[in-house]
């Protein structure tokens, strides 16, 4: 499995920003894909998943009504939608899958994306 993240960068305060995330190789079952992220001295932390469908979402407090997560299945890629960004929003953006076969699930990771935010 190779999940490429794309679209980080430097921006201002207010600005937009629209994360990919394409992945390949996949061959099992896909339950959800999200976002996560992690700024210098924290832990990683969940931004936004979403089901294999695409019928449910689910959002970390701190960006929900500025951020949207959705996936085009046909092309194996999933987006993350941010607006009015904030300073505090800038992390290493990370993109996960997971998969699910048999029994068991298995995580996987993107290598990530830097997204800075000056006030």
């Amino acid at each position: 499995v190779r999940l490429v993240e794309s679209g980080g960068g430097l921006v201002q305060a207010g600005d937009s920003l629209r994360l990919s995330c394409a992945a390949s190789g996949i061959t099992f079952s896909i339950n959800a894909m999200g976002w996560y992220r992690q700024a210098p001295g924290n832990q990683r932390e969940l931004v936004a998943t979403i089901t294999s469908g695409g019928s449910s979402t689910n959002y970390a407090d701190s960006v929900k009504g500025r951020f949207t997560i959705s996936r085009d299945a046909a092309k194996n890629t999933m987006y993350l939608q941010m607006n009015s960004l904030k300073a505090e929003d800038t992390a290493v953006y990370y993109c996960n899958v997971r998969l699910r076969h048999l029994l068991w699930e298995y995580d996987y990771w993107g290598q990530g994306t830097q997204v800075t935010v000056s006030s």
